[in-house]
């Protein structure tokens, strides 16, 4: 066996480590250009040689190493958010806006030529990753250019005292529904889920007297439902009563009606009686009178004034005689 001397062992030692080297290094590259992860609210978007691949989902994923395949993540499950005509420092319980003004953004003129300084936010989420990578290239601009005109034709359609007061959630959702529309058209793939309107009040200047005139009308409304609730306590009572009132009449005409048809039916049997023996009926109808006449008094006796021979005697148990 040849002795091998220090000096060869330590010539062949340098090409074996520059090789083990390189290739460690060439494995830690390939590792660290082929495997990517995705995040739980993300979806990535794989190109080959600048070219679109494919969308992948969260988890570990592998690509072709050395640039050959690249990935974007996109966070499409992260709903975001912009902001026109203020901006927020900090949120979080105690939330810090900026002392800076947005008036550019802000600033609108109404349907009956008022100036109003609305802001407002809208929130969206990323649909299409791919879309939103390669059809736009100014995004986010796009998105709020998009916005402040949908907002400036809903509000300029409308009076200053609608944009402030009823018509809030109308502009809102047709708002979000305008938006949408025109964002669809450019293929940015993204959906508006909200549009919110914060602020809404006159310039700085007519501001007090804006805010005198909505008290105004706050006590108009005030007194108009109230009357409204006087009117709806009082009209059903006097309706009842009318009612009422009706009912007892129906009740006594009815009543009238049938005693007059009971009257009229009794006496044309009697008169169809009287036909038949009119000296009988005569008769009957002169003893019922008699009668109906006499049967409360008391102490009363009738005779035949042709009748001989009556001695009248006093009854001594009543207080008169007999008559």
């Amino acid at each position: 066996m040849k002795n091998v001397t220090p000096s060869k062992a330590a010539a062949w030692l340098k090409p074996t480590t520059a090789i083990i080297v390189a290739a460690v290094v060439v494995v830690l590259a390939l590792s660290g250009t082929s495997f990517y992860i995705v995040d739980q609210t993300e979806e990535a978007v794989v190109t080959r040689f600048g070219r679109y691949l494919e969308t992948t989902g969260p988890g570990m994923h592998y690509k072709l190493p050395f640039g050959i395949d690249k990935h974007y993540p996109v966070k499409t499950r992260v709903v975001q958010t912009e902001q026109f005509g203020f901006r927020t420092l900090k949120a979080g319980v105690e939330t810090v806006y900026s002392s800076d003004s947005y008036s550019e953004e802000s600033t609108m003129l109404t349907g009956d030529l008022n100036i109003v300084d609305v802001e407002w936010i809208i929130q969206y989420r990323i649909v299409d990753p791919k879309a939103w990578l390669f059809n736009v290239q100014e995004r986010i601009q796009t998105i709020r250019d998009v916005s402040q005109s949908v907002i400036n034709q809903l509000v300029g359609d409308r009076a200053i005292l609608d944009v402030i007061g009823q018509e809030r959630s109308a502009i809102e959702a047709e708002g979000m529904q305008l938006m949408n529309d025109q964002l669809k058209s450019y293929g940015l793939g993204i959906s508006i889920i909200a549009v919110k309107l914060q602020n809404i009040v006159p310039p700085q200047g007519v501001q007090q007297s804006f805010e005198d005139v909505n008290k105004a009308i706050q006590d108009m409304n005030r007194l108009i439902n109230e009357g409204k609730e006087s009117y709806n306590k009082e009209i059903p009572k006097a309706q009842g009563e009318a009612d009422r009132l009706v009912q007892v009449a129906q009740g006594y005409a009815s009543e009238r009606v049938n005693r007059a048809r009971g009257d009229v039916a009794r006496f044309n049997s009697v008169y169809e009686e009287y036909r038949k023996a009119p000296e009988v009926t005569r008769r009957r109808l002169y003893l019922e009178m008699i009668e109906e006449v006499f049967k409360k008094a008391e102490g009363t006796a009738l005779i035949d004034r042709n009748f001989k021979n009556f001695l009248p005697m006093k009854n001594l148990g009543t207080s008169g005689g007999a008559k």
